[in-house]
């Protein structure tokens, strides 16, 4: 009996596989054949020997190439060069979800980063803010709290430094634990480092980083691509701000030192998470919000975390937009359309653009946005049918699981499969304090799509775990379609909000109605609850009810 194999091209799925595997089953003298569609390659059995141009004929004739490279002895040894291989530009949460997905469907990838690895959520984004954000919450703790009157306040002493090496230190090791440590692992996945163009729509240029700091250039050749490059810091046309040393977020969270007083510009999610550390590790902040705060929320949010913030001495002007900005003598002179703002420091957090703009991307096709995204279709398809992108370089929401699950999803649809991201039920969380959840529709955003809804609003003095904690501030909003009761959205602003939002999203999957939400059994003291007793509201008054009415 003869083992033949051959290499296969022109395969654009499993179904050419199977196609392939039986017209090759079909043949006078066959015993078997297996196709693989990720490896690329055809295994044949024959009784006896059989000419190869026949084999090579066939698979022609079925509409894709072959050719010939012998027996098993030789599979073994091309295998690994035969696979699919994919090029990954970026290495954050995106790029990793694929390239992983991908090793873990057959390919092989070919991972290019020019600068870090592990992209903006580890090293500049939501890990070290979180931490920041967590140790201005102890300080504020013992500032002040809900229970002075026993147990005494003090003003704590902050060591910048010692709190920065805390938190880079926690950074640089969840970057090697998740990302550096993972790489070394993965044989199939290699690490490039560089920065890549796309010279055509299966080769990428890449300038390699050389410590030597000699130029030198690589060709990459693949037969999918993965564009996951994140986004950076966008900066408002503001006359002046270029020749001051302002910062973005980046800046503000490397600072050694806590400015006596800070400007921020936005009104946005980074712009009040860092406010709001800044003010309770000692500065006195003030907050330019060109409308409100977060006002493309729900307007009851907004207004909750203004009253918030307003009660620990931030300060919030709404409507509120500089013309100008000047720098001298260490401070900042920023002329808005009320008065002077002057700060020590400045913080500009206005949101981020798609980091696309040396891709060459247009070059090759690749239709963008208008602010310079990715266009993509629910698979991560760009315009350019072998090339995906994924992430914060997309129109997708800013948020690092958003891009891990997109990332997962085009390496599926990579490698043959196909999966769709659904984003219908997907929560957000802002880390201020209340904090600021949302999973499906507000009111506004259900009426635009056409839909009739009811909604109730819980007050948190009617929820036992908030009155135990002496802390009522917020409330939670349950959005449900009229007629069916069915749950769209659900909005709430309380101390740990994000710990309550993914019962909420997982209900609106599983379309339930606030009916089905207020029969549910919820643990007695907890914040959670509160959603069982907002969804009582809408045929009871909860008030009346005793501590733990079913």
């Amino acid at each position: 009996m003869d083992n033949i194999t051959l290499r296969i091209t022109g395969m654009t799925c499993e179904h050419c596989a199977r196609t392939i595997e039986n017209v090759l089953s079909d043949l006078p003298g066959i015993v078997s054949a297996s196709v693989s569609y990720n490896d690329g390659l055809a295994s044949v059995a024959a009784q006896s020997q059989i000419k190869t141009d026949i084999l090579v004929g066939a698979v022609k004739a079925s509409g894709y190439t072959a050719e010939v490279m012998g027996s098993d002895d030789a599979m073994a040894g091309k295998a690994a060069e035969a696979k699919l291989h994919i090029a990954v530009i970026g290495s954050g949460g995106a790029a990793m979800a694929c390239a992983l997905q991908a090793v873990e469907r057959g390919a092989r990838v070919t991972l290019i980063e020019r600068g870090t690895i592990g992209g903006t959520c580890v090293n500049i984004g939501c890990v070290p803010s979180k931490i920041m954000i967590r140790a201005a919450h102890i300080a504020h703790l013992r500032t002040s709290s809900p229970f002075d009157g026993g147990i005494s306040a003090s003003m704590p002493v902050i060591d910048r430094l010692a709190l920065l090496a805390q938190q880079q230190g926690r950074v640089d090791e969840l970057r090697h634990a998740k990302y550096e440590g993972i790489l070394e692992r993965t044989p199939d996945i290699k690490l490039m480092r560089g920065e890549a163009r796309f010279l055509n729509g299966h080769t990428l240029i890449v300038r390699l980083n050389d410590d030597s700091h000699k130029v030198s250039f690589r060709k990459v050749s693949f037969d999918r691509c993965l564009v996951a490059t994140g986004a950076i810091a966008a900066l408002p046309q503001l006359p002046g701000l270029g020749d001051t040393p302002y910062w973005t977020s980046s800046e503000a969270l490397l600072t050694p030192t806590i400015p006596p007083r800070l400007a921020v510009i936005g009104s946005s999610v980074v712009a009040l998470e860092l406010a709001q550390a800044f003010a309770r590790l000692g500065s006195k902040v003030t907050i330019l919000a060109r409308h409100t705060l977060l006002f493309r929320e729900d307007p009851a949010i907004g207004a909750a975390i203004t009253t918030a913030f307003r009660a620990e001495n931030i300060t919030v002007l709404n409507d509120t937009q500089a013309s100008e900005v000047r720098y001298a003598n260490g401070e900042f002179v920023l002329i808005t359309n009320q008065d002077e703002v002057r700060a020590d420091r400045l913080l500009v957090a206005t949101g981020r653009t798609p980091n696309t703009h040396s891709l060459c991307l247009d070059s090759i096709g690749v239709t963008l946005g208008s602010q310079g995204n990715i266009v993509i279709d629910d698979q991560m398809r760009t315009s350019v049918p072998n090339i995906f992108a994924a992430g914060d370089c997309t129109g997708q929401p800013q948020f690092v699981y958003v891009a891990a699950a997109a990332g997962t999803r085009a390496a599926i649809n990579m490698t043959g499969g196909e999966a769709t991201l659904d984003l219908t039920a997907m929560p957000t969380v802002v880390f201020t304090d209340p904090q600021v959840a949302t999973v499906g529709l507000s009111e506004a955003e259900a009426h635009e799509k056409g839909i009739e809804t009811v909604s109730r609003t819980l007050s948190l003095d009617n929820v036992p775990r908030a009155l135990a904690n002496f802390d009522t501030r917020g409330f939670i909003k349950i959005v449900a379609e009229a007629g069916s009761m069915r749950l769209l959205g659900v909005q709430a602003v309380t101390p740990e909000a994000g710990e309550i939002i993914q019962t909420a999203a997982i209900a609106i999957r599983a379309r339930m109605t606030v009916h089905d939400l207020a029969d549910q059994l919820f643990p007695y003291l907890t914040m959670v609850e509160g959603l069982k007793l907002c969804a009582q509201t809408f045929t009871k008054d909860v008030k009346h009810l005793s501590c733990c009415a079913g």
